[in-house]
């Protein structure tokens, strides 16, 4: 919660399609109940999510901001964002304000339990890698809760520039000192790989200002973008053993109108 002190959601800037935009304009209807997944699959790949995530956290501030402080009788609360590590830890976001620690989820990685753990932590809006769609297999009911709940979908990439982008969010040099911060406390990377993502983010620069991009995306496309992989993984399979022949999975996935 250190960062209500050092920024605030007006030193970030929005743009969509190129336009002067606002976090509401990205994900319609944002509020302080509002819970961000991110799903992240290789070492340090949150980092490209961080402008956003950064960002929405000082939105979600300006909800509880009077209440707010370390003192007895006032509001200690953290935004409840999350990151799914597929496979294994990729970076620390502590620092980023993705707190407590229980909030930095590790999921195997099988499309159907990746989609559980975004489904049981509630999310409303769902960032997820750009990559080739591939068609998963999930339960019926799980897709059905995601696509009930879930209300926006964005694809980022670890870079923090993605291809056809339709959203630019430039950054401030407090968030980008937290996004650092949470790099150099990341034991889980080697320096070597620190160092090399801490390059990338030099690329980010313009006019003196990190700036990420994202585009926006059916939750039908985010379902099947969640990992590169089809197979199942130990826990479905167990799932698979003990329905036997009942039909209950698809890989059909389509958009509807089942939101909130």
């Amino acid at each position: 919660m250190h960062t209500i002190n050092t920024m605030s959601y007006a030193d970030f800037d929005f743009q969509v399609e190129n336009k002067t935009a606002s976090l509401e304009d990205i994900f319609p209807g944002f509020n302080e109940k509002d819970r961000i997944g991110v799903v992240v699959r290789q070492a340090g790949g949150g980092m490209g999510a961080s402008v956003l995530l950064m960002s929405a956290l000082t939105r979600f501030y300006d909800f509880h901001r009077p209440l707010l402080s370390d003192d007895p009788g006032k509001l200690r609360i953290y935004p409840e964002f999350f990151v799914f590590h597929v496979g294994q830890s990729h970076m620390n976001h502590s620092w980023m304000d993705v707190w407590p620690p229980h909030k930095e989820v590790l999921v195997e990685d099988d499309p159907e339990q990746i989609l559980e753990a975004i489904n049981d932590r509630g999310i409303t809006r769902l960032l997820v890698e750009d990559m080739v769609p591939v068609s998963p297999t999930f339960l019926r009911e799980t897709i059905s809760s995601a696509q009930y709940r879930i209300v926006s979908a964005l694809a980022y990439s670890p870079t923090g520039r993605v291809n056809q982008a339709d959203i630019t969010i430039m950054s401030c040099s407090a968030a980008e000192d937290n996004v650092l911060d949470s790099l150099n406390r990341s034991d889980e990377l080697s320096e070597e790989v620190k160092e090399q993502l801490r390059r990338g983010r030099q690329s980010l620069y313009v006019g003196g200002r990190v700036t990420e991009t994202y585009r926006r995306i059916e939750l039908s496309d985010a379902l099947q973008m969640l990992t590169h992989t089809t197979d199942h993984g130990i826990t479905t399979r167990s799932y698979m053993d003990i329905l036997g022949n009942n039909p209950i999975y698809t890989t059909s996935i389509e958009s509807n109108n089942l939101k909130i």
